[in-house]
């Protein structure tokens, strides 16, 4: 039975575009820029602040209520409700640490069902001062050796897996070259 780690921010919901639309938005009404202009990530540049600015806002929203009451995505639960048992599963997810617990109390509750266990790399956040085990999720999935698919937002993790010998499936966003849909990405 292949194992599939799953990203969890945008992939398996959408923070960014809700984070987009509920935070940034709100708190900065002078922003002309709409979701589907977000061509990089982080956004910072796009956004005319610094990487600290977009990220003390994200995270700001990542230890709200806001984050707890993030819907799934509907496209990943169907997928998870029709073929979810033919696979094992992990989260693999980038979040700093002091949203980690967050994070993987939202995965748990709406993909506990067949996401078992939760592992995370630490976002660098310069007061947080970790030790840093593995530089990306390449690394982490080259030591733990059980992983065949990474599903993910990000084509830096997509290439960083590939070089652990991890196949992975990019889910479009405005970010990345991927094209379709989540449904089309995941036809494994």
């Amino acid at each position: 039975m292949l194992t599939i780690a799953w990203d969890v921010d945008d992939v398996l919901n959408d923070l960014t575009r809700l984070w987009f639309e509920k935070e940034w938005l709100l708190s900065h009404p002078g922003c002309k820029a709409g979701f589907a202009e977000l061509k990089q990530n982080p956004p910072h540049q796009i956004l005319g602040v610094t990487l600290e600015e977009y990220l003390s806002s994200l995270d700001a929203f990542r230890l709200s209520v806001n984050y707890e009451r993030l819907e799934p995505l509907k496209e990943a639960v169907e997928w998870f409700n029709e073929y979810g048992g033919n696979f094992r599963h992990i989260a693999l997810t980038a979040v700093p640490l002091t949203a980690a617990p967050r994070s993987a109390s939202w995965v748990l509750a709406h993909f506990g069902k067949w996401i078992r266990t939760f592992h995370f790399i630490p976002s660098a956040r310069s007061a947080e001062g970790l030790v840093e085990y593995d530089r990306d999720k390449g690394a982490y999935l080259g030591w733990l050796k059980k992983a065949d698919i990474l599903v993910e937002d990000k084509e830096e993790n997509i290439r960083s897996a590939a070089k652990a010998g991890v196949r992975g499936i990019l889910i479009p966003r405005p970010w990345n070259n991927a094209r379709g849909s989540f449904t089309e990405a995941l036809k494994i």
